[in-house]
C-alpha cells in the first residue's frame, strides 16, 4: 500500500475518533484495514477519503462499518471442553475461597450478544444454586458495540442460537414461546450489561474470574500490554483470567501465570515481598519496553487503590474522580459517588471544611495542610489525620484538579516501626540483589541470545494464529448470512410451487380447452382438454408458433382477433369456428380470446378458452377413431 492511501486511512482513523468516540488506534492495522475494505466494496469505493466524505453525508453508515469491524461472533458454551473444565476446576476454587455471604464478581469483557455472559450465569448457578446467584452473583458483560449491547439486554434467542445449550439447562433456565427462547427474568437481574472500552474506561474492580475470548487478537501489542495492566488490576489476588484460543499471554509472565495454558485461563500472580519487587527491578532490562510500560501502569493503579492513606482527588470542576479502598471504607464512598460534584458528598464538610481550602490552595497555588483533624469513624473509633490538599498539574503546568491525601497520625508509631523494618529489609534485598547479579551475569549474556530469537518467533507464531483465528471468525460470520439466504430462496421456493400447482389444478379443472401464447405468438401453456380436442400433446406444441399449427382448428382465421387483443382494442373477442376435433368428428368451436396481462396491466400475449359448441353437419361419412 502505497504511503497516500496509509495516509488517508489513518486520517480515516482519526475522524471516527473524534466524531463517534471509538479509539480504534490501537488495533490491529492489517485486520482493521481489511474489515474497512470490507464495507467500501459494499459501497463500489476504492479510496479510503472518498469512504470518509461518505460518513459525512450519510451518518447512518457508522453502525454498518461498526457492525463489520465488530465481528459479533460467539455463542453459548463455546469450547465445550474449556467450559467443562472452568465448570468443575475454576469455579469451586473460587466458590471455596469465598465466605457463604460474601459476593462473587465475574466480568465477561467483549460480550457481543450476550451468549458468554449468560452462560456464566448458567454456570454459576448450577454452582451455588439459583437463589446464591440471585443474591451473591454478579455478572458485569461489557462491549463497545451498542446495538450488540442492545440485543443481549433483550436475553431472547432463537433455535439455532440455542442449540449448543445441554437439554436440562435449556429446560431449567429458558422460557419458550412459539420457537423463541427468553432467559428468565429472575436470573436476568444477574447480569449486568453496559458499554465499556478496553483502551479509554476504567476497569471493574474486585473481579474474582475475567473472561475476554478472542477480543485482544484486534489489538496491537502496545494496546494489548495496556489492556492486560487494567485486567491485573480488575482481578482480586489470585483471580482467573479467562482467554479465547488464539490469545497467549507469553509476555506478561510477571502478571498472570497459566493454570491450564492449553484451554487459555491463567492467574494472577499477587504483589510480591519488598525484596521480590527489588528483584524485579534489577532484572527490568530484560523486559521489552511494552512489558514495562503495562507493569507500569498497572503498579501505579494498584498501589493507589491499596494504598493505605486514605486519598481522594478531585478535577477542577469540582468532581470526585479518584477514591482509593481507604477513603472509600472511611468516609462511606460509593462506587455511584465518583462524577459527583464534591459539594453534594458529606466528605465536603466532614471531617473538616474542604471547599474552602481547596479554593485557596487553588488561589496561592500550593499546598494546603491542616493536622489533628478529629474524626470518629462507623465503629466508634477515634481517629486523627493530618489532612492535605495536593495541587495536581500537568508537565506544562496545567491545572488538572486537586489530591486530598487523609494521614492517619494516630498510628504514627507504629508506621515508624514499619518504615524501619522496611528498611532493614531494604538493605538486605540490595546485599542479595549484588550478590546475585554477579553470579547470573554469565549466565545471562550466554541465554540473551537465544531468549531474543525464541520470542521473536513466538511472536510471529502467535501472530500467525491470530490472523487465522481472525479468518475463522470471518467465514463464520459469512457461513451463517449464506444460510440465512439458503432459507429464505427455500421458502420461496416453496411458495413457487404451491402457486403453479394451484394454477395446474385451475387449468386441470376447466372444461374448454386453454391455450396461452406470449407477444411472438409462441405457445406457452396447453392443457389437458387442448389436448383432447385436438390431438397434440403440450411437450410438443409449447414454444411453437400457434398459427403454424397443423390442428382441426382454422387458426389461420383468429390472426386478426388475435392482434386486436395484443393492441389492447378490446378485452374479450368470441369466435366462432367450424373445426374437426382429434376424433375426425366435425365440430364448431367457440373461441374467447382476452388479452394475457402482468400486475403492471402491461399486455404479455394471449388466453384462448376453446370450447365445443356441438357437431356439423357433413355429406362425409366420419368414422371415430
Amino acid at each position: 500500500m502505497t504511503d497516500e492511501a496509509n495516509a488517508e486511512f489513518e486520517a480515516l482513523i482519526n475522524y471516527i475518533k473524534r466524531n463517534r468516540g471509538f479509539d480504534f488506534t490501537g488495533y490491529k492495522r492489517s485486520s482493521l484495514m481489511r474489515r474497512v475494505r470490507k464495507r467500501m466494496q459494499a459501497l463500489d469505493l476504492e479510496n479510503f477519503s472518498d469512504y470518509m466524505d461518505r460518513l459525512e453525508v450519510a451518518p447512518e453508515e457508522f453502525v454498518l462499518l461498526f457492525n463489520t469491524i465488530l465481528i459479533n461472533v460467539t455463542s453459548f458454551f463455546r469450547d465445550r471442553a474449556t467450559w467443562d473444565y472452568v465448570t468443575t476446576e475454576i469455579v469451586p476454587r473460587i466458590t471455596a475461597r469465598k465466605e457463604p455471604t460474601e459476593p462473587i464478581r465475574i466480568w465477561s469483557a467483549g460480550c457481543a450478544s450476550g451468549q458468554e455472559a449468560y452462560t456464566l450465569a448458567m454456570v454459576m448457578a448450577e454452582a451455588v444454586g439459583v437463589e446464591q446467584l440471585r443474591q451473591r452473583v454478579k455478572i458485569y458483560a461489557t462491549d463497545v458495540d451498542e446495538e450488540a449491547l442492545n440485543q443481549a439486554r433483550q436475553a431472547t434467542f432463537n433455535e439455532r442460537e440455542v442449540s449448543s445449550v445441554p437439554p436440562e439447562m435449556l429446560e431449567l433456565y429458558f422460557e419458550s414461546f412459539n420457537g423463541v427462547y427468553t432467559f428468565r427474568k429472575d436470573l436476568r437481574r444477574s447480569v449486568i450489561f453496559g458499554r465499556h472500552d478496553l483502551l479509554q474506561d476504567a476497569p471493574i474492580s474486585r473481579i474474582d474470574l475475567l473472561l475476554c475470548r478472542n477480543t485482544l487478537m484486534y489489538f496491537n501489542a502496545e494496546a494489548q500490554s495496556r489492556i492486560i495492566a487494567r485486567f491485573h488490576f480488575a482481578l482480586n489476588d489470585a483471580g482467573f483470567l479467562f482467554l479465547g484460543k488464539a490469545e497467549m499471554l507469553l509476555s506478561h509472565g510477571d502478571s498472570f501465570t497459566p493454570v491450564d495454558l492449553k484451554r487459555r485461563i491463567f492467574i494472577k500472580v499477587p504483589k510480591g515481598n519488598m525484596r521480590d519487587r527489588l528483584l524485579l527491578m534489577g532484572n527490568n532490562h530484560v523486559d521489552d519496553e511494552a512489558n514495562y510500560l503495562a507493569s507500569h501502569v498497572r503498579i501505579r493503579d494498584t498501589a493507589f487503590d491499596l494504598n493505605s492513606t486514605a486519598q481522594i482527588a478531585i478535577d477542577v470542576n469540582g468532581l470526585l474522580t479518584l477514591a482509593n479502598e481507604r477513603a472509600r471504607n472511611l468516609f462511606n464512598i460509593h462506587p455511584r459517588d465518583l462524577g459527583r460534584p464534591l459539594q453534594d458528598l458529606e466528605i465536603s464538610y466532614r471531617p473538616l471544611e474542604l471547599r474552602s481550602r481547596i479554593e485557596q490552595a487553588y488561589a496561592e497555588r500550593r499546598a494546603i495542610s491542616q493536622t489533628e483533624v478529629e474524626w470518629i469513624s462507623a465503629s466508634g473509633e477515634t481517629l486523627y489525620f493530618d489532612v492535605q490538599v495536593l495541587l495536581l498539574q500537568d508537565i506544562n503546568g496545567r491545572m488538572l484538579g486537586c489530591s486530598i491525601v487523609f494521614i492517619d497520625v494516630s498510628r504514627s508509631r507504629r508506621l515508624q516501626e514499619e518504615l524501619e523494618h522496611s528498611n532493614q529489609e531494604l538493605e538486605m534485598a540490595y546485599e542479595e540483589l549484588q550478590s546475585t547479579n554477579e553470579e547470573l551475569e554469565t549466565t545471562n549474556e550466554e541465554l540473551q541470545s537465544s531468549n531474543e530469537e525464541l520470542e521473536t518467533t513466538n511472536e510471529e507464531l502467535q501472530s500467525t494464529n491470530e490472523e487465522l483465528e481472525t479468518m475463522n471468525e470471518e467465514l463464520q460470520s459469512s457461513n451463517e448470512e449464506l444460510q440465512t439466504i439458503n432459507e429464505e430462496l427455500r421458502l420461496r421456493s416453496e411458495e413457487l410451487n404451491q402457486v403453479n400447482a394451484f394454477l395446474e389444478s385451475i387449468l386441470t379443472s376447466l372444461r374448454g380447452g386453454v391455450v396461452v401464447v406470449n407477444r411472438e405468438l409462441q405457445v406457452q401453456v396447453w392443457n389437458n382438454k387442448a389436448e383432447d380436442l385436438w390431438g397434440l400433446r403440450s411437450n410438443e406444441v409449447e414454444g411453437q408458433h400457434f398459427l403454424n399449427l397443423d390442428i382441426g382448428l382454422p387458426v389461420g382465421q383468429m390472426r386478426q382477433q388475435i392482434r386486436s387483443c395484443l393492441a389492447g382494442e378490446s378485452r374479450s373477442i368470441e369466435v366462432f369456428l367450424d373445426a374437426i376435433n382429434r376424433r375426425g368428428k366435425a365440430i364448431q368451436c367457440k373461441v374467447t380470446l382476452t388479452p394475457l396481462m402482468d400486475y403492471r396491466q402491461g399486455i404479455h400475449g394471449v388466453i384462448m378458452l376453446m370450447e365445443e359448441q356441438g357437431s356439423v353437419t357433413s355429406d362425409s361419412s366420419i368414422t371415430d377413431n
